[in-house]
Parts: structure tokens; sequence; C-alpha cells
């Protein structure tokens, strides 16, 4: 299912940031609901074929969600989400990595730093996020392992949960 809402998606290689802005079509604390509880984050959280898979997730500030992203023929890559700031229902920030499956941090990839920022227009929520990477290599590894595109899938998923809670 093609999405027609808002996608914009944008590399900035000046300060080694990704900007994404999308539009759902779904009130604000439903969005913030699917982007903070693990039972939904895992229904959407990596792009399909793929599933995500929440071992632990303590979300508030110096908490943490460990998971893993599990492939169809169920390898796993695992990932931690450290959570450094939460203002409900407008802002929360973390910091990304890949893990083993008990949290420690994998230190042949980086780490980026998420700020995902949530708004209300009407009867539609747009998030924004910003993921800052240390390096422009750092950056440029993302891209090339696919992040746009299975970014762009996981968000669709994310669509389809709305469309059923309409």
């Amino acid at each position: 299912m093609k999405s027609n809402l808002l996608m914009n998606f944008t590399v900035n290689k000046e300060n080694n940031t990704v900007n994404v802005k999308r539009e759902f079509n779904a009130p604000l604390s439903n969005v913030w609901s699917a982007w903070t509880e693990a039972a939904i984050l895992d229904q959407w959280w990596a792009p399909a074929p793929w599933k995500s898979r929440t071992k632990s997730m303590d979300f508030k500030e110096g908490g943490r969600r460990l998971y893993a992203m599990v492939g169809p023929e169920g390898e796993e890559h695992w990932a931690i989400a450290d959570f450094t700031s939460i203002s409900p229902k407008t802002n929360f920030k973390y910091k990304d990595a890949f893990s083993d499956s008990e949290g420690n941090l994998n230190t042949d990839f980086p780490r980026s730093n998420w700020d995902v920022t949530f708004s209300e227009e009407g009867d539609h929520t747009f998030v924004d996020i910003v993921i800052k990477h240390e390096k422009l290599s750092d950056l440029e590894a993302i891209i090339q392992m696919g992040f746009k595109e299975g970014f762009t899938i996981a968000m669709e998923g994310l669509d389809e949960i709305f469309a059923k809670q309409a």
C-alpha cells in the first residue's frame, strides 16, 4: 500500500544528519504510543518481512530498549536505544547502537543520536526525526545499508496499524 502522506527524507552531509519528516493519519496519542510502547513498536519497527522483537524496554530518561531485528530465516540483529530525554507527547531523544543479545555495545558499528519530535495538525500527527552521526563515514555507511528504504517500509507498516485502529 503506497502512502500519500508526507514523507520527507533528507541527508545533510555538512553536519552528518538524516532528517525524516513523516505524517500519520492518526491522533497524537496513538502515534506517541506507537513510538514508545514495546508491544506496538514490535509490530512495525522492522521493515517487512523482518520483525522487531523487544527483549526489554524501560521508557524513561536513563532507560533502555533492547531489541532484535529478526529476519525471515530467523537471523537476529540486536540493537539498543538508550533514552536520554523524554518530554511526554512532544519529544524524546535516544542513542541508538547495535549490540549483542545482552545489550553489550557492538563497537564495529557507529552509534547515532535520535531526536524525535511529535506535533498534531488537525487529525494528523507529524513526526520529525533528526538522526545525527559522529562522522560522515558513519552516515554514509547507514545509507549504504539501505536505511532509507527500510525505514520507508517500516513507516508504511505503521500506517497499516493506524488504518486498523481507525
